[in-house]
């Protein structure tokens, strides 16, 4: 065949760098709100039960819309979409901060409070939310080659830690200096100004965007199949999605690390203030540690799988490797932290673990990437949907324990510690569901196409 004279441009790196800084708002936006709680709780009167069932509202709207955001990409396009819900959640981050304490009484029955006001804040902001990794990888796909997909994918990733590793710092230096009210208003209007630049320049095809030349497009789409402009995008197979042993398989290995994560974001700079006596700018940046490592990992993973796919001469097998080997180790640091005295330690422990952890996860985008084909944005909006489970019961559960842990005389670093020992036994249940995920099996036949 043929090539195109020239050298290709580079409109594909703009695309990156769009995505990139879509995944560090993304995570700033919602692990702020970890760094916030002790001041929260104080101000509108919650207690950890009721901080938890916060942390669960998000996560259960970020799950039941993942899959609905995830296939309107497919459907309607990644540009709009993303647009939309960008906007749409920087709006309830600031609406976040405007949250006052207040109670409208019928009677002795409360009927509406700050607590209410704030699940339903929370639950539409991870509406919002929910769609914006799926899109993510939609546009990976379409924007860069098979073969060449999973640096992007660890970019993305990466970019989602660091920007939820500056968020505790951040946001205890803006707690301290405007209160956390404004902080949430700073932190909303961060995407408002991304939404408004990625709608005047992003195009979902590389074919429609101006600052592509005919070599990059060739080099874009030499290996896809051609699909004419004006076919209708196929309707979601849901029969196939639900009977593939695969999506379940990936969904409890996620959801195991989900499990683990999303304590890190939204519990445990009020477990190093509380369970460890951190000050508040102390638990800002050793709650920073475990995500910058964490993005190191996921960073790490993407070119990983591709040397270890050459090396083992399988990529089957070293997905699999890489996913089993993450949540084990994962599970082992996280468990081991209770046995250090010294908080920066056991940050530290937590942080290893989730290093480990994340390059799990750059094994996962990369497998659901293989697997999905034509529906990968709903094929993962689905699989993460089931991994956010984990997230939800975590948020609940923990915020119940410390609570119960309490009212049983406990306090301090035996309240909170023995949570620990079930959060790494978790990640090695997740260990054990990579001894039988297959990356070679679409979820429909003929339908993937290996990246």
């Amino acid at each position: 065949m043929e090539l195109p004279e020239g050298r290709p441009t580079c409109a594909r790196y703009g695309v990156m760098a769009y995505l990139c800084s879509l995944a560090f708002i993304l995570y700033v936006d919602r692990v702020c709100i970890g760094q916030a709680g002790t001041s929260m709780m104080k101000d509108l009167d919650l207690s950890k039960s009721q901080w938890g069932y916060v942390g669960g509202a998000f996560m259960l709207a970020y799950g039941v819309f993942e899959v609905i955001t995830g296939h309107w990409g497919d459907r309607f396009g990644s540009r709009r979409v993303l647009t939309r819900i960008v906007l749409w959640w920087s709006a309830f981050t600031a609406l976040t901060g405007c949250v006052g304490h207040f109670s409208l009484d019928v009677g002795s029955m409360v009927v509406f409070n700050s607590f209410v006001l704030l699940l339903l804040i929370r639950f539409l902001f991870g509406a919002g939310e929910a769609g914006a990794l799926p899109n993510a990888a939609r546009v990976v796909s379409r924007w860069f080659p098979p073969g060449r997909r999973g640096p992007p994918q660890a970019l993305i990733s990466a970019s989602a830690q660091l920007g939820g590793a500056l968020a505790p710092p951040v946001a205890a230096m803006l707690i301290l200096r405007v209160g956390w009210r404004w902080a949430f208003v700073l932190f909303g209007s961060l995407g408002v100004v991304w939404a408004w630049s990625f709608a005047r320049w992003f195009r979902d095809e590389p074919a429609d965007h101006p600052a592509v030349n005919t070599a990059e497009l060739h080099y874009i789409t030499a290996d896809l199949p051609s699909t004419p402009a004006s076919a209708r995008h196929p309707d979601i197979p849901w029969r196939q999605i639900l009977c593939s042993a695969n999506v379940w398989l990936l969904g409890v290995a996620i959801s195991c690390g989900s499990f683990y994560s999303y304590m890190l974001f939204f519990w445990f700079p009020t477990y190093l203030k509380e369970g460890r006596g951190a000050s508040e700018m102390a638990s800002g940046w050793l709650a920073m540690l475990p995500l910058l490592l964490g993005a190191c990992g996921v960073l790490l993973g993407g070119y990983l799988g591709d040397w270890l796919t050459v090396r083992l001469g399988s990529r089957r097998l070293a997905l699999r490797v890489m996913g089993r080997t993450g949540l084990a180790l994962a599970g082992v640091c996280v468990g081991s932290s209770v046995f250090a005295d010294d908080p920066r330690l056991a940050a530290l422990l937590c942080a290893v673990g989730f290093f480990f952890a994340d390059i799990q996860l750059a094994a996962w985008w990369a497998t659901v990437g293989d697997i999905g084909g034509r529906h990968l944005g709903a094929v993962f909006g689905f699989g993460n949907m089931i991994g956010l489970a984990g997230g939800l019961i975590s948020q609940v559960s923990l915020g119940i324990f410390v609570d119960v842990m309490k009212s049983l005389g406990y306090s301090g670093r035996a309240q909170w510690d023995p949570a620990f020992y079930l959060f790494g036994g978790v990640l090695l249940l997740g260990a054990a569901c990579w001894l039988f995920i297959d990356p070679e099996r679409p979820v429909v036949a003929d339908d993937a196409i290996s990246t």
